[in-house]
């Protein structure tokens, strides 16, 4: 480490008119001579809707570090050491309980939360508080943002959308309070401008793209405070916050990008603003400002939904024009069940790509990815039985240090998923009685 005269806090910022940049972790942000700072714990909860084409095609073969990689899990093959694969666990109150149909609308609810959501399509919607905000409410103080919620499929928040399910349900997995669900933000302009900007979000769209053509980049408005900080730092510093800067600038041409393709999505929907037309781009997208947060600890804890439940989504890039959700009500129809294990492997792939770029970012002792939990996961298990029990889930990063991944951990049958959170709110520091139908914590994440 290079040792510098100055010394910076950890909550520094950039400032321009109207914009203040929090930087990465950085050399003098550590008190000369002491090494052993730790950086902070981020933990993250990436949603997939509509569970797998079937659990055998999902769960590897052997269990500790010897397993084999299913056809699904092989784009993390790479990253063996830096991830578990967890087997066994349950979302009991994702089941009906007497409810009825309705299972994506209670997958969604009960997936942080482990609560059987009440069975309305009005406003007494009536959950649990979810993991997430349980640790957001612990430790959110030191940060700008408690959490935050990103999508990639938009849905309204009132209605029914799961026979009688309030649309509330599927539409959201974080919950600040039993009535009150946290939507995702799904447009990544509004997400990169709440991170970074000071955009006007009561303005019409139409304000908000005339002042838009004369939005100068978010950098331009720092570029003083820029050159005023890094004559103060040393080498290794200089070329992180070159490094961070050249990502922010990357975002911002993406979402420009975006804002300026006026493609339609299908013949006759069009393309809402600054959201990207392919989902590849879209996740790519969401996925790196989750990482910006968290490398310039805006906010340490997240969740990002790949799409909503019973999501309709189509996937031409891998070449499939059937709606993702009625492709998994297969029936064992050879062709449907292809389609389904395409989908559920280019959901890992993206997952790939996003932790490789976790692992690549240089942070303290180890790299963002070390200091992270990134749990990812669905709330249904085979999509076809529409099953709550041994849910698809993975556990990348090493949180506090002392995670030991790099192995299949197959759980008692029955285990509650909320043990996991119980398990990884520890490695926070914040540590509740309960969460939901939890009974426990789980075994073995710390010990090879």
């Amino acid at each position: 480490m290079i040792i510098t005269r100055k010394h910076l806090p950890r909550r520094t910022f950039l400032k321009g008119l109207g914009t203040a940049i929090a930087l990465p972790m950085l050399d003098a942000m550590t008190p000369a001579l002491s090494a052993n700072a730790k950086a902070p714990v981020r933990l993250a909860f990436l949603y997939v809707p509509n569970g797998v084409v079937n659990i055998d095609w999902w769960k590897p073969k052997g269990v500790g570090k010897g397993y084999e990689f299913t056809r699904i899990l092989k784009p993390l093959e790479s990253l063996r050491e830096d991830f578990f694969v967890l087997s066994g666990l349950d979302d009991h109150n994702g089941n009906a309980l007497g409810d009825g149909p309705g299972d994506h609308g209670r997958a969604g609810a009960s997936f942080l939360s482990g609560v059987h959501c009440r069975k309305t399509a009005g406003a007494d919607i009536q959950g649990g508080v979810s993991a997430d905000q349980v640790a957001a409410q612990a430790v959110g103080s030191n940060t700008r943002f408690a959490s935050l919620e990103l999508g990639c499929e938009d849905s309204r928040t009132v209605g029914n959308c799961d026979s009688g399910y309030s649309c509330a349900y599927t539409n959201s997995i974080s919950w600040r309070t039993p009535t009150t669900p946290n939507p995702p933000e799904v447009n990544p302009r509004l997400a990169f401008e709440r991170l970074f900007g000071t955009a006007d979000l009561s303005l019409s769209p139409a304000t908000r793209a005339r002042r838009a053509e004369y939005r100068k980049s978010i950098l331009d408005l720092v570029q003083a405070d820029t050159r005023k900080l890094v004559t103060t730092l040393g080498a290794s510093d200089r070329r992180k916050i070159d490094e961070y800067l050249y990502a922010i600038r990357q975002l911002e041409q993406r979402i420009e990008s975006a804002e300026k393709d006026n493609r339609a999505i299908t013949p006759t929907i069009e393309k809402p603003a600054g959201i990207p037309i392919t989902f590849t781009e879209y996740v790519r997208l969401m996925c790196d400002i989750q990482l910006v947060a968290f490398q310039t600890d805006l906010t340490r804890i997240s969740t990002l939904m790949f799409g909503r439940e019973g999501s309709m989504r189509v996937y031409p890039e891998i070449g499939i024009s059937d709606p993702h959700h009625p492709l998994t009500h297969h029936r064992n129809t050879p062709d449907w069940i292809e389609k389904v294990a395409r989908i559920n492997t280019f959901h890992i792939e993206l997952l790939a790509e996003y932790l490789k770029k976790l692992k690549a970012i240089k942070e303290g002792d180890g790299t963002l990815l070390d200091h992270s939990m990134i749990v990812y996961g669905a709330g249904i298990s085979d999509g076809n039985k529409h099953n709550h029990e041994d849910l698809p889930i993975l556990l990348a990063g090493r949180g506090d240090g002392s995670l030991k991944p790099g192995r299949h951990i197959a759980c008692v049958p029955g285990r509650p998923m909320t043990n996991l959170y119980l398990t990884l709110l520890d490695r926070m520091g914040v540590h509740p009685e309960k969460i939901g139908d939890s009974t426990g914590r789980i075994e073995h994440l710390t010990e090879l």
